[in-house]
Protein backbone atom coordinates (compact mmCIF):
# COMPACT_ATOMS: atom_id res chain seq x y z
CA UNK A 1 0.00 0.00 0.00
CA UNK A 2 1.97 3.26 -1.48
CA UNK A 3 1.19 6.60 0.47
CA UNK A 4 1.93 9.58 0.03
CA UNK A 5 5.02 11.46 1.54
CA UNK A 6 2.80 13.88 3.11
CA UNK A 7 -0.11 11.37 5.41
CA UNK A 8 0.33 11.13 8.56
CA UNK A 9 -2.04 7.85 8.72
CA UNK A 10 -0.49 5.38 11.61
CA UNK A 11 -2.63 2.39 9.76
CA UNK A 12 -0.20 -0.83 9.80
CA UNK A 13 0.65 -1.07 6.00
CA UNK A 14 0.05 -5.01 5.96
CA UNK A 15 -3.75 -5.48 4.94
CA UNK A 16 -4.98 -8.54 6.07
CA UNK A 17 -8.05 -8.48 3.97
CA UNK A 18 -5.54 -8.68 1.09
CA UNK A 19 -7.30 -9.98 -1.73
CA UNK A 20 -10.71 -10.85 -0.55
CA UNK A 21 -12.55 -8.29 -1.89
CA UNK A 22 -12.02 -5.13 -4.37
CA UNK A 23 -14.50 -2.45 -3.37
CA UNK A 24 -14.68 0.11 -6.23
CA UNK A 25 -18.10 2.37 -4.35
CA UNK A 26 -18.08 2.75 -0.57
CA UNK A 27 -21.30 3.94 1.55
CA UNK A 28 -20.47 4.93 4.96
CA UNK A 29 -23.31 5.86 7.31
CA UNK A 30 -22.71 9.37 9.32
CA UNK A 31 -23.77 8.98 12.96
CA UNK A 32 -21.44 6.56 15.26
CA UNK A 33 -19.66 5.07 11.84
CA UNK A 34 -17.58 8.49 11.03
CA UNK A 35 -18.69 10.74 14.04
CA UNK A 36 -19.76 10.58 17.94
CA UNK A 37 -22.16 13.28 18.19
CA UNK A 38 -23.73 12.06 20.80
CA UNK A 39 -22.92 15.19 22.48
CA UNK A 40 -25.01 17.44 20.17
CA UNK A 41 -28.28 14.73 19.88
CA UNK A 42 -28.07 15.07 23.53
CA UNK A 43 -28.56 18.17 24.42
CA UNK A 44 -31.45 18.63 21.48
CA UNK A 45 -33.17 16.03 22.74
CA UNK A 46 -33.12 17.50 26.23
CA UNK A 47 -33.99 20.92 24.33
CA UNK A 48 -37.10 19.37 23.01
CA UNK A 49 -38.22 17.49 25.90
CA UNK A 50 -37.94 20.83 27.89
CA UNK A 51 -40.11 22.70 25.36
CA UNK A 52 -43.00 20.13 25.40
CA UNK A 53 -42.81 19.87 29.12
CA UNK A 54 -41.66 16.28 29.70
CA UNK A 55 -39.34 15.76 32.72
CA UNK A 56 -37.31 12.76 33.74
CA UNK A 57 -34.79 13.11 30.66
CA UNK A 58 -31.19 12.47 32.32
CA UNK A 59 -29.36 13.73 29.21
CA UNK A 60 -28.32 9.93 28.97
CA UNK A 61 -29.94 8.50 25.64
CA UNK A 62 -31.95 5.38 25.68
CA UNK A 63 -29.78 2.81 23.96
CA UNK A 64 -30.92 2.70 19.50
CA UNK A 65 -31.95 6.12 20.04
CA UNK A 66 -29.65 7.86 17.40
CA UNK A 67 -29.13 5.66 14.03
CA UNK A 68 -32.96 5.59 13.14
CA UNK A 69 -35.12 8.26 11.95
CA UNK A 70 -36.25 10.76 14.87
CA UNK A 71 -39.49 10.00 14.81
CA UNK A 72 -38.73 6.29 15.56
CA UNK A 73 -37.34 7.73 18.42
CA UNK A 74 -39.23 9.74 19.95
CA UNK A 75 -42.19 7.88 19.34
CA UNK A 76 -41.01 4.49 19.98
CA UNK A 77 -37.94 4.92 22.62
CA UNK A 78 -39.77 7.89 24.76
CA UNK A 79 -43.04 7.17 24.38
CA UNK A 80 -44.72 10.17 22.68
CA UNK A 81 -47.95 10.70 21.27
CA UNK A 82 -47.76 11.59 17.40
CA UNK A 83 -48.47 14.94 17.84
CA UNK A 84 -45.65 15.26 20.71
CA UNK A 85 -43.49 13.19 18.23
CA UNK A 86 -43.77 15.94 15.26
CA UNK A 87 -43.17 18.82 18.39
CA UNK A 88 -40.00 17.12 19.33
CA UNK A 89 -38.69 16.37 16.14
CA UNK A 90 -39.12 20.46 15.21
CA UNK A 91 -37.90 21.54 18.73
CA UNK A 92 -35.13 19.06 18.42
CA UNK A 93 -34.13 20.53 14.64
CA UNK A 94 -34.36 24.09 16.14
CA UNK A 95 -31.65 23.26 18.78
CA UNK A 96 -29.66 21.35 16.35
CA UNK A 97 -29.91 23.08 13.47
CA UNK A 98 -27.76 25.93 15.52
CA UNK A 99 -25.59 23.71 18.19
CA UNK A 100 -26.11 20.26 18.19
CA UNK A 101 -24.66 19.74 14.78
CA UNK A 102 -21.27 20.51 16.28
CA UNK A 103 -21.32 19.49 19.50
CA UNK A 104 -19.66 16.43 17.17
CA UNK A 105 -16.37 14.87 17.25
CA UNK A 106 -15.23 12.70 14.06
CA UNK A 107 -13.67 9.12 15.52
CA UNK A 108 -9.88 9.14 15.44
CA UNK A 109 -8.48 8.55 12.13
CA UNK A 110 -11.76 9.19 9.69
CA UNK A 111 -10.43 12.23 7.91
CA UNK A 112 -7.14 10.54 7.18
CA UNK A 113 -9.16 7.40 6.29
CA UNK A 114 -11.27 9.03 4.02
CA UNK A 115 -8.19 10.71 2.49
CA UNK A 116 -6.35 7.88 1.52
CA UNK A 117 -9.42 6.00 0.44
CA UNK A 118 -9.90 8.90 -2.11
CA UNK A 119 -6.70 8.94 -3.30
CA UNK A 120 -6.76 5.20 -3.79
CA UNK A 121 -9.59 6.47 -6.34
CA UNK A 122 -11.93 4.77 -4.41
CA UNK A 123 -15.72 6.57 -4.54
CA UNK A 124 -17.31 7.32 -1.30
CA UNK A 125 -20.62 8.46 -0.67
CA UNK A 126 -22.65 8.75 2.80
CA UNK A 127 -26.15 7.27 3.44
CA UNK A 128 -27.60 8.75 6.70
CA UNK A 129 -31.15 9.04 8.22
CA UNK A 130 -30.29 12.66 9.31
CA UNK A 131 -31.47 15.08 8.10
CA UNK A 132 -30.21 16.11 4.98
CA UNK A 133 -28.94 19.15 5.19
CA UNK A 134 -27.30 18.82 8.77
CA UNK A 135 -25.70 16.17 7.12
CA UNK A 136 -24.20 18.16 4.22
CA UNK A 137 -23.29 21.07 6.77
CA UNK A 138 -21.58 18.56 9.16
CA UNK A 139 -19.74 17.28 6.40
CA UNK A 140 -18.52 20.43 5.30
CA UNK A 141 -16.94 21.62 8.71
CA UNK A 142 -15.23 18.42 9.21
CA UNK A 143 -13.99 18.79 5.27
CA UNK A 144 -15.52 15.17 4.56
CA UNK A 145 -16.78 17.01 1.58
CA UNK A 146 -13.84 17.03 -0.12
CA UNK A 147 -13.87 13.29 -0.53
CA UNK A 148 -17.41 12.33 -0.96
CA UNK A 149 -18.68 12.72 -4.45
CA UNK A 150 -22.76 11.98 -3.37
CA UNK A 151 -24.58 12.57 0.41
CA UNK A 152 -28.01 11.19 0.28
CA UNK A 153 -29.76 11.59 4.05
CA UNK A 154 -33.39 12.28 5.06
CA UNK A 155 -36.17 14.46 4.09
CA UNK A 156 -38.20 17.21 6.00
CA UNK A 157 -40.80 15.00 7.19
CA UNK A 158 -39.17 11.66 7.59
CA UNK A 159 -41.45 9.58 4.97
CA UNK A 160 -38.52 8.33 3.27
CA UNK A 161 -35.96 8.28 6.07
CA UNK A 162 -35.29 3.95 5.93
CA UNK A 163 -32.07 3.35 5.04
CA UNK A 164 -33.17 1.25 2.61
CA UNK A 165 -34.55 3.69 0.90
CA UNK A 166 -31.93 5.88 1.18
CA UNK A 167 -29.63 3.55 0.10
CA UNK A 168 -31.67 2.82 -3.17
CA UNK A 169 -32.33 6.46 -4.02
CA UNK A 170 -28.54 7.27 -3.45
CA UNK A 171 -27.71 4.30 -5.97
CA UNK A 172 -30.49 5.44 -8.70
CA UNK A 173 -29.06 8.96 -8.58
CA UNK A 174 -26.16 7.52 -9.44
CA UNK A 175 -27.28 5.00 -11.98
CA UNK A 176 -25.30 2.21 -9.92
CA UNK A 177 -26.65 -1.09 -10.20
CA UNK A 178 -26.42 -3.90 -7.20
CA UNK A 179 -22.88 -4.87 -6.58
CA UNK A 180 -20.83 -6.76 -4.35
CA UNK A 181 -17.70 -4.72 -5.43
CA UNK A 182 -20.03 -1.88 -3.33
CA UNK A 183 -19.87 -1.36 0.22
CA UNK A 184 -22.24 -0.73 2.73
CA UNK A 185 -20.53 0.66 5.95
CA UNK A 186 -22.58 1.19 9.09
CA UNK A 187 -22.76 0.84 12.78
CA UNK A 188 -26.31 -0.41 13.44
CA UNK A 189 -28.67 -3.31 11.98
CA UNK A 190 -30.63 -0.84 9.84
CA UNK A 191 -27.30 -0.33 7.81
CA UNK A 192 -26.56 -3.92 7.20
CA UNK A 193 -30.61 -4.38 6.54
CA UNK A 194 -30.24 -2.02 4.12
CA UNK A 195 -26.87 -3.13 2.76
CA UNK A 196 -28.27 -6.65 1.98
CA UNK A 197 -31.73 -5.19 0.58
CA UNK A 198 -29.62 -3.20 -1.95
CA UNK A 199 -27.51 -5.98 -2.98
CA UNK A 200 -24.37 -4.82 -1.34
CA UNK A 201 -21.69 -6.33 0.76
CA UNK A 202 -22.13 -5.32 4.60
CA UNK A 203 -19.30 -4.08 6.71
CA UNK A 204 -20.48 -3.32 10.30
CA UNK A 205 -17.94 -1.55 12.85
CA UNK A 206 -18.57 -1.78 16.62
CA UNK A 207 -17.32 1.19 17.79
CA UNK A 208 -20.41 3.11 17.09
CA UNK A 209 -24.42 2.96 18.91
CA UNK A 210 -25.77 -0.54 17.27
CA UNK A 211 -25.54 -2.93 19.11
CA UNK A 212 -23.46 -5.90 19.17
CA UNK A 213 -25.88 -9.08 19.17
CA UNK A 214 -27.98 -7.31 16.83
CA UNK A 215 -25.31 -6.74 14.41
CA UNK A 216 -23.86 -10.14 14.85
CA UNK A 217 -27.52 -11.32 13.71
CA UNK A 218 -27.45 -8.84 11.00
CA UNK A 219 -24.61 -11.62 9.87
CA UNK A 220 -22.73 -8.60 8.26
CA UNK A 221 -20.13 -9.81 5.32
CA UNK A 222 -16.81 -7.82 7.68
CA UNK A 223 -16.55 -7.07 10.85
CA UNK A 224 -14.00 -3.64 12.02
CA UNK A 225 -13.43 -3.32 15.64
CA UNK A 226 -11.27 0.19 14.66
CA UNK A 227 -11.00 2.81 12.17
CA UNK A 228 -8.00 1.22 11.58
CA UNK A 229 -9.35 -2.63 10.91
CA UNK A 230 -12.04 -0.50 9.04
CA UNK A 231 -9.45 0.76 6.57
CA UNK A 232 -7.83 -2.32 6.34
CA UNK A 233 -11.10 -4.12 4.86
CA UNK A 234 -11.62 -1.03 2.60
CA UNK A 235 -8.22 -0.16 1.33
CA UNK A 236 -7.51 -4.06 -0.19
Amino acid sequence: MKHRESSHLSFPRFCIFAGMNNFSHIIFDLDGTLTDNTRGISASVKFALDKIQIDGFTEELPEGFIGPPLQHGFRNLFGLNERDTQLAVEYFREYYSVHGLLENDPYPGVSEMLEELHFTGKQLFIATSKLEKFAVQICTHFGFDKYIVRLKGADYKGDHATKTTIIAHLLESRQLAPSRNIAMVGDTVFDMEGGKENGLTTVAVSYGFGKRDELQQAEPDFWADSVEELYQILSA
